[in-house]
């Protein structure tokens, strides 16, 4: 069996994951509050995500490509406005390190917001257009092929594997944080993430094209 196009997915996915942004912050944040696992979980939101953008770039499907872009504006209103409503929940939380990870509700509350997070955003399908498009051709031959199937695969490991490394390095320095530290890294994750979600709001409406025109 030929795992070249598995090897390539990986490579995708561990790219597009790696560039730090507010799931990066998110994932580091908890890491330090809650534990490696905690932050894990919350990576695998973004890793579904991403995974579910590189099957749509992988198996050509125009119809979803062609909402996702044309709803541009509206995905990154979404985002914005839920970021910086994340943003604004971060800088009040609290303070208290946990000796384990958190609860149910909240690994399902951290893996649906980096999903969100990473669903809402444009600029991912358009990563995976550009890059797919430019590593590989095998989609456009036969979108529903095993070797694509695989490919999505890697793409999935690839960034979950990013998130998994994340959260061992940031994990391993847990210990000499403090109830201290985290609250300033609470109030600086959260304005963090708020910058992020006002870029995202203005580049919803401030683009060359509204410009020029």
């Amino acid at each position: 069996m030929d795992l070249y196009p598995l090897v390539k997915g990986i490579a995708i996915g561990f790219a597009i994951a790696a560039p730090v942004g507010p799931v990066g912050v998110l994932c580091i944040r908890r890491a330090l509050a809650d534990g490696r696992g905690a932050a894990f979980v919350a990576g695998l939101g973004a890793a579904v995500a991403d995974t579910f953008y590189g099957a749509v770039a992988a198996w050509g499907l125009t119809l979803v490509i062609d909402f996702l872009t044309n709803h541009r504006t509206v995905l990154s209103l979404i985002g914005g406005l839920f970021l910086i409503g994340l943003g604004w929940h971060t800088m009040r939380a609290r303070t208290e390190m946990l000796a384990t990870p958190d609860t149910r509700i909240g690994l399902v509350r951290d893996f649906v917001s980096t999903f969100l997070i990473t669903l809402t955003n444009p600029a991912t399908i358009l990563a995976f257009m550009a890059v797919f498009a430019s590593v590989t051709a095998v989609h456009m031959r036969h979108p529903m092929s095993f070797d694509t199937n695989l490919l999505i695969l890697g793409v999935f490991l690839g960034s979950a594997g990013w998130w998994g490394v994340l959260s061992a390095v940031a994990g391993s320095v847990r210990s000499r944080f403090n109830p201290g530290w985290l609250s300033w890294l609470n109030r600086g994750s959260g304005a963090v993430l708020i910058l992020f979600g006002a870029g995202v709001l203005i580049s919803a409406f401030w683009s060359p094209t509204s410009v020029s025109g």
